[in-house]
């Protein structure tokens, strides 16, 4: 247990260290760094060695990272050589996202009530559960863009500050709150500010968001600002053993990721560690995984090893991926919401996902191939599937196996309130998926 509850508060300071999907990847880079990975660009040639780590980032919000086999060569019989002895046999990924639901902050965001109340005009972002955001402390993190030397650049921005509250309706004013409510996003979900009537002037959220970045306020040309909720994650339970926390889904899979590539030293394959962003929007951008920003990495690793197209389509025949994106849990006052025989639970390991329509990439050889590597790590498994009459999200797997055709599974840790303001999963569930990511990095 003990050992279980280092990884769980090593994932919660990394959520911590996180509020927001350009932190979240700031914070991989950090720690591959302190491992001596080396950064690339995309609009750069790229030059790798063998046994060294890289990586790649596109958007701020989008990581890519990848460490060779001590055993390749880069030229063009090193690469063939290294084939025919079966020392490269393709690519080992484990792919996950940075996003989560909340609200976005809107140009020109701050208007008035009365001459008394300063809002801030926001606008959903994914699909999250309104209330829960209610009567809690929130701040804004994000970017800002600014005008360099010679160049747009971009900064990183957390208000460090309980700042804004959502509040409700007086349960006085609306007797029938109990009886079901439907909130209004351009309504209800606007957050208080500041008083205005207390002399404060107009633009102070810019004025306040600058300093936090280190520039000037006539500097900023535009933003990407998101809400976020103040609240720490913590363990908690009779014996320790849940955990509470904002963005568990899907930062909770993203250190787990992150945390056993940094550690593993490939062997056979060439080790890939993705992060991409706007998965709760549908990843349809150019940094999500419905972009060619996987298929690109790949290819230029290849022609990196002067690897040409025939053995770089062997290696894609060669790889494996596993999407890592958290799944539903039993839910101890609803259990009806669960399919009858497939029935995860917290704390009960890694949960294969399926869907008979494929929203899940997971089939029987990839499946099994979960499941060896589980056993292999001696760690604990379960399944997941959709009650048949309720449709449920998607997710990465199939979305990035259509742009790079390889075998897939979906997995995910087991989680209670997916899309809440904080939700809720369990303390073993991230040390398990560690040493499972472990072995398969390893092979």
């Amino acid at each position: 247990m003990k050992e279980d509850q280092k990884a769980a508060k090593e994932m919660l300071d990394f959520i911590d260290r996180s509020p927001s999907c350009f932190h979240a990847v700031a914070n991989v880079k950090r720690i591959l760094e302190e491992l001596d990975f080396t950064e690339l660009e995309e609009a750069r040639e790229w030059a790798v060695e063998a046994g060294r780590g890289y990586y790649v980032t596109r958007n701020d919000s989008s990581i890519i990272a990848f460490r060779l086999p001590g055993n390749v060569t880069p030229g063009s019989d090193a690469a063939d050589s290294a084939m025919d002895r079966g020392k490269v046999a393709g690519f080992h990924m484990v792919a996950a996202h940075s996003d989560s639901p909340s609200f976005k902050v809107k140009e020109s965001p701050e208007s008035t009530v009365e001459s008394h109340y300063v809002r801030l005009n926001t606008e959903k972002y994914g699909g999250m559960i309104l209330s829960t955001w209610l009567d809690r402390a929130l701040s804004v993190a994000g970017r800002v863009a600014v005008q360099g030397k010679d160049r747009i650049v971009t900064k990183l921005v957390n208000v460090d500050k309980d700042l804004l509250v959502i509040p409700n309706v007086a349960i006085h004013m609306n007797r029938d709150m109990n009886k079901g409510m439907e909130y209004n996003p351009q309504v209800d979900m606007l957050p208080l500010f500041a008083d205005c009537s207390q002399g404060n002037k107009k633009n102070v959220l810019m004025k306040r968001v600058a300093k936090a970045a280190g520039v000037k306020q006539e500097e900023i040309l535009s933003h990407d600002l998101y809400l976020y909720t103040r609240e720490k994650g913590r363990i908690l339970g009779e014996n320790g053993e849940f955990v509470l926390s904002p963005r568990l889904d899907d930062l909770q899979c993203v250190y787990a990721a992150v945390k056993a590539f940094s550690e593993s030293i490939p062997a056979q394959y060439i080790n890939v560690c993705a992060v991409f962003d706007n998965e709760e929007v549908g990843s349809g951008t150019r940094q999500g995984a419905d972009s060619t920003f996987l298929e690109d990495t790949l290819f230029r690793i290849s022609e990196s090893l002067k690897a040409d197209r025939s053995k770089y389509l062997q290696w894609i025949a060669g790889s494996f991926l596993i999407s890592a994106d958290n799944a539903h849990a039993v839910h101890p006052n609803h259990p009806e919401k669960a399919d009858p025989t497939n029935r995860p639970y917290l704390n009960g390991g890694i949960v294969i996902k399926y869907h008979g329509s494929q929203k899940y990439a997971t089939d029987a050889l990839s499946a099994a191939r979960m499941k060896e590597l589980c056993r292999k790590a001696g760690v604990p498994f379960q399944s997941y599937a959709n009650r048949s009459d309720i449709p449920g999200g998607s997710t990465l797997g199939n979305i990035s196996t259509a742009h790079v055709s390889v075998s897939s599974v979906d997995i995910g840790l087991p989680q209670l309130a997916m899309h809440s303001a904080v939700e809720t999963a369990g303390v073993k569930d991230t040390g398990y998926a560690v040493r499972a990511f472990q072995v398969f990095y390893g092979e």
